[in-house]
């Protein structure tokens, strides 16, 4: 029988005020049925932020170091269920299994930095300009904040936002996507059942027209941390701009992968398969395009869509599964459309271009890995977001012109170079526009300590991951201390 899940509202599970719920199925088997979910709105909502603003107080008065050690005690959770969480997230967003024991070892790996950044939520002491005084910065929480979360990183991307959130002093409502909320419910349970007080973590289930909506627009929500689209995230910027709410955004990419003639031209195909194809393409940090120099573009071609070509798609809950279905039928149905954009720009099919079908695959939302060749740079496929296992490969004269066409595109997520030139390699990475750049490394792979985040329409200049997610959640405070004993006027005393 499938497990009814409830919202988690000042440390207690409710259903939803309307009583209304929906179905999270396998999209590798959508007779699987994950569970049932509150269908929520502006009153759960409402019920949600009351809670974490009357537990605001006591939690932000908590030392830093006690926050930390309940995030280490539901980071140990996590590890002891890592095999199961791991199995759940498969059935209700469809990636292989060992990237769903990836995707919860990121949220550990989060967890441990974060119990150890209660230690080091550092400010900086800075010498007066006057006599018998002392000039220092301080971190403050800001508040309560709302959470929203995409479907592709269930736990690791609530873990990103999550962990800091509390670790600062704020308390948080969380809505997890409704096409895989199970992880993020699994997780902010494993947070109360660490220590973590009722309200200080509340998560409400439901669709982002009513519960992202609501968070929004909600005068005791002072911040807002979005991962998703550049459309809602230019939506929810333009209304947390009118309220002056803080507003961290983590949106779209149209990530490439860069091969010069020079390269390892085993180590780029590996590297592009797994960018491409890895989560079925449905990252934003996918490597959507290959950039290959003239003089190996032909031979790399052949080596992809002949690798490809072997990739096995099934159900991600076996081990030997290479690539899972879309999370969707809708998500299938945007990706064949571009499919079907790319043929008539005359873009050349090398590989798939279609629905699978036929016995198992007719359970579920399976597509096959998608090659274009012979791609232009101007192409819709080349520079707009799909989010599916479509890769476009596209021709060009030398660096330079890659260089150009990689940056051709309004993300600046995350990108790649494949050479063995030193000197090409360090002045890829100054010249491409991205937040991200690897060298001889896809572009999927990033690590929880450091900074992660995009230029362009991928963000607006916020980091999270690392250290400068702490900046995202904390507000810094300023402190005079004066010990002369008498009335000094800084700049006035000093002219």
């Amino acid at each position: 029988m499938a497990k009814e899940y409830l919202n988690i509202i000042n440390g207690r599970h409710v259903p939803a005020r309307s009583g209304r719920t929906f179905e999270n199925r396998n999209p590798a088997d959508q007779d699987d049925l994950v569970g049932t979910f509150p269908l929520s709105d502006a009153d759960d909502v409402n019920d949600a932020v009351e809670a974490a603003k009357a537990a605001y107080p006591g939690w932000r008065a908590l030392p830093a170091q006690r926050r930390g050690d309940i995030m280490r005690r539901a980071t140990e959770l996590l590890r002891e269920r890592k095999a199961e969480l791991a199995e759940v997230m498969t059935r209700e967003m469809g990636k292989v299994i060992k990237e769903t024991r990836g995707d919860v070892q990121e949220a550990i790996d989060t967890g441990f930095y974060a119990a150890g950044e209660s230690r080091r939520l550092w400010g900086t002491v800075a010498p007066s300009e006057l006599p018998d005084k002392m000039t220092y910065v301080t971190r403050q929480p800001t508040g309560v904040w709302g959470l929203i979360c995409p479907w592709n990183f269930p736990m690791a991307i609530p873990s990103w936002k999550l962990f800091p959130c509390l670790v600062c002093g704020n308390t948080a409502v969380i809505k997890p996507a409704t096409l895989t909320p199970a992880s993020a419910h699994a997780f902010v349970e494993t947070l109360h059942e660490a220590g973590v007080p009722a309200g200080v973590a509340n998560i409400v289930c439901g669709a982002g027209g009513k519960v992202g909506e609501a968070l929004l627009n909600h005068p005791d929500i002072g911040g807002i941390s979005f991962t998703g689209s550049s459309e809602v995230g230019r939506r929810i910027a333009e209304v947390a701009g009118r309220a002056l709410k803080r507003c961290s955004l983590e949106l779209g990419g149209k990530n490439a992968q860069l091969v010069l003639d020079d390269a390892d031209l085993d180590l780029a195909l590996e590297g592009v398969l797994w960018g491409a194809f890895g989560t079925t393409g449905q990252r934003c940090t996918a490597t959507s395009r290959l950039i290959v120099e003239q003089g190996v573009y032909d031979r790399l071609l052949e080596m992809v869509v002949a690798r490809a070509a072997k990739l096995k798609v099934g159900n991600g809950l076996d081990e030997s599964v290479e690539m899972g279905p879309c999370v969707s039928d809708g998500q299938r149905s945007t990706v064949h459309g571009y499919v079907e954009v790319g043929k008539k720009e005359g873009a050349r099919l090398a590989l798939g271009g279609d629905r699978l079908s036929g016995g198992d695959y007719d359970r579920g939302f399976f597509y096959q890995p998608t090659v274009f060749a012979d791609v232009r740079p101007d192409m819709r496929i080349a520079v707009e977001e799909i989010f599916g296992p479509v890769l476009s490969v596209i021709k060009v004269r030398d660096f330079k012109e890659g260089i150009r066409v990689l940056n051709g595109t309004r993300y600046g997520l995350s990108s790649s170079i494949y050479t063995r030139d030193v000197n090409r390699a360090m002045k890829a990475v100054e010249l491409i526009e991205a937040g991200i750049t690897y060298v001889n490394a896809p572009t999927i792979g990033a690590e929880c300590h450091m900074p992660f985040g995009g230029v362009k329409d991928t963000g607006n200049g916020h980091r999270e991951g690392g250290w400068t997610a702490y900046d995202i959640f904390s507000e810094p405070k300023t402190v005079y201390v004066d010990y002369s004993g008498g009335l000094q006027k800084a700049q006035i005393d000093n002219a």
